[in-house]
């Protein structure tokens, strides 16, 4: 995205979820506000606990405020087809720009530093700037002390250090760092904050340092972005997403967390305040699909060495030989707790670290993960044969195990069912084996494998169909609509153009669309054990453009994907739902929501011709 969004850089407590940007280097992530305020932070991984998260309490969660020290509006735009983000200020006497990125790890001769550089330039007249640094270590649980030498500043904590230099004089007040000065046009300031120790020593970041560093991080994305494949109608906003996708992984893993955040409100002051910083294997197996779709095999590549590194050694659990996520190191214990301190965004709380629901039963992650495996054997590398060892073993699990009830791919809190999407991806689990041994000539017990396929499918067609409403519904035997089953003919269950899904298509059309947004369910009608409501889900407005096109709807796909454009904020990111009045609810941004908007417009491209 190229066009900015406006703002007034005025004092609110909370800047809307959508009024960010992000920054990262493969390692974590920073959220950048576009009043130039970095609320959000954590250092040196996704899951560490937080530097900077006054996104979660504006007063105790610890901020990097740096803006225009006179009345301004600003926009804010990434420079093309990089994750290097720029804020402007525009002001009666001239114009300024922030540009935030983090150097890339591998990139770099001290793979440890993790720097975060904010470079201020005066472009036109002169501004004067102020800057606050206020570290608020561990989600604002542990002090740290403040110490002065050779013009950096240190702020240590028992458990990191940071080091903050900077190309304009500094104060203390405090354990917090301050700076105002004034640029006239032409010239620069650099604020660089490092992680510190394990053998990494501040360094100072001249003017000269982080020109180079700027040059070397946009040819990093540039030089990325170059392997895409993707020449379609929406290109920019395909490899906007595809740009976040890549920002939400792991690189010393391949492992892809779901969001970079934590806790962020489904609902303003609800309950629905969840941790994302793992590795869902159905959102990262599904990440693995759309960048196989747009030529982006090293990243399927990385993730099959996360799943062979880490999900393949675990040990089975209570569950099953598969956990619905794991640490973004592959480790697989994720104890869910409440940061009492913290209020929550504009006071949503409670705050939450951890994910309790790493224990549920949710059947549908085998058939994710097989058909992302299914994928890469077919578009990336042939798979190994301890891979297909695994896979068989799984496929086993899932022949003797499918016909139970779970807690379905919403994670719902309110008792286990016979979710028809759990059965669903049981049968892609199954199916795409059995392709995979045909196809490859791979040993397999494919005729006990085919019975229980077509056993699944029959029950689903039998039991997951309601006559009343004309529809396939969320459980067996129910009559509550669902938006998962738009994977049915996604999935390639049934065809786009039968007439029971043609039937369920209008029916999900009818109840749970709203102006192209699409509910998951109703809650009132399928109590989930929380309460309060939630917005539209972005992953299921963006599977019902691509079950439209498939159903040859085009002019109504097209329409409702161009609508879900609109959306987006104002540098093309999406959280995981869209509130009543159109803004970004819950983590953000969430990478479902871009996964699945590549894939809506990769088909229906494909379907327009």
């Amino acid at each position: 995205m190229s066009t900015g969004m406006s703002a007034d850089v005025s004092n609110a407590q909370y800047l809307p979820i959508a009024d960010h940007g992000l920054i990262g280097d493969l390692r974590t992530t920073a959220l950048v506000g576009a009043n130039g305020t970095i609320d959000w932070y954590c250092c040196p991984r996704f899951d560490s606990p937080s530097v900077f998260a006054a996104l979660l309490d504006s007063d105790k969660g610890g901020s990097f405020k740096l803006a225009a020290e006179v009345r301004a509006t600003t926009k804010q735009f990434y420079f093309p087809d990089t994750n290097v983000l720029i804020t402007r200020f525009y002001a009666n006497d001239g114009v300024g720009e922030i540009q935030d990125f983090m150097p890339i790890a591998d990139e770099s001769p001290e793979p440890g530093r993790h720097r975060l550089i904010r470079r201020v330039a005066c472009v036109r007249g002169s501004l004067p700037f102020r800057a606050r640094v206020a570290p608020r270590f561990d989600y604002g649980t542990q002090p740290h002390t403040l110490r002065l030498t050779q013009g950096q500043a240190v702020f240590e904590s028992p458990s990191l250090s940071l080091a903050l230099t900077a190309t304009v004089p500094m104060e203390a007040d405090g354990v917090d760092m301050w700076a105002e000065f004034k640029l006239h046009e032409g010239e620069h300031a650099v604020f660089a904050l490092d992680r510190v120790g394990d053998g990494v020593a501040p360094r100072s970041c001249a003017i000269a340092e982080a020109e180079e560093e700027f040059t070397a991080t946009v040819a990093f994305w540039r030089r990325w972005l170059s392997a895409s494949r993707y020449r379609g109608r929406w290109r920019e906003t395909v490899h906007r997403s595809a740009l976040v996708l890549k920002l939400l992984t792991y690189a010393p893993t391949g492992g892809i967390v779901a969001a970079p955040t934590t806790s962020l409100p489904e609902e303003v002051g609800g309950e629905r305040n969840w941790d994302y910083r793992y590795v869902w294997v159905r959102d990262a197996a599904f990440c693995v699909y759309a960048l196989l779709r747009l030529g982006f095999t090293q990243e399927a590549e990385a993730f099959m060495r996360f799943l062979t590194a880490n999900v393949c050694t675990c040990p089975p659990g209570a569950s099953g030989p598969l956990q619905i996520m794991y640490g973004i190191d592959g480790r697989s214990d994720l104890p869910e707790r409440q940061l009492d301190h913290l209020e929550g965004y504009q006071g949503s709380w409670p705050v939450r670290v951890g994910n309790a629901a790493v224990g549920q039963l949710q059947l549908d992650i085998y058939g994710a993960l097989i058909d992302a495996v299914y994928l890469y054997d077919k578009w990336g590398k042939p798979i190994s044969s301890g891979d297909w060892d695994y896979v068989s073993g799984l496929v086993d699990w899932v022949c003797d195990n499918w016909d139970q009830p779970d807690e379905g791919i919403w994670e719902t809190r309110g008792g286990r069912k016979d979710f028809l999407y759990s059965r669903l991806m049981c049968w892609v689990a199954i199916e795409r084996a059995i392709r995979m041994a045909g196809h490859r000539g791979l040993p397999a017990d494919t005729a006990r494998w085919q019975r229980t396929r077509d056993t699944i499918y029959r029950q689903i067609m039998q039991r997951g169909w309601s006559a009343e409403h004309q529809a396939f519904v969320q459980y067996l035997g129910g009559d509550v609509l669902d938006a998962s089953v738009l994977m049915m003919p996604l999935a390639k269950f049934i065809s786009p153009t039968d007439p029971k899904w043609l039937s369920t298509l209008t029916a999900l059309g009818d109840r749970l669309v709203s102006d192209s947004l699409v509910y998951r369910y109703d809650p009132a009608a399928s109590p989930d054990g929380l309460r309060g409501m939630e917005g539209t889900f972005s992953i299921c407005s963006f599977w019902y453009v691509e079950a439209l096109a498939r159903a040859g709807r085009l002019d109504e796909a097209r329409l409702a994907f161009e609508k879900m454009l609109t959306y987006a904020n104002h540098v093309g990111l999406f959280a995981e739902e869209i509130g009543q009045a159109g803004e970004q609810c819950g983590n953000f941004p969430q990478a479902f929501t871009h996964l699945a908007l590549i894939s809506a417009a990769f088909n229906l491209d494909r379907a327009l011709g």
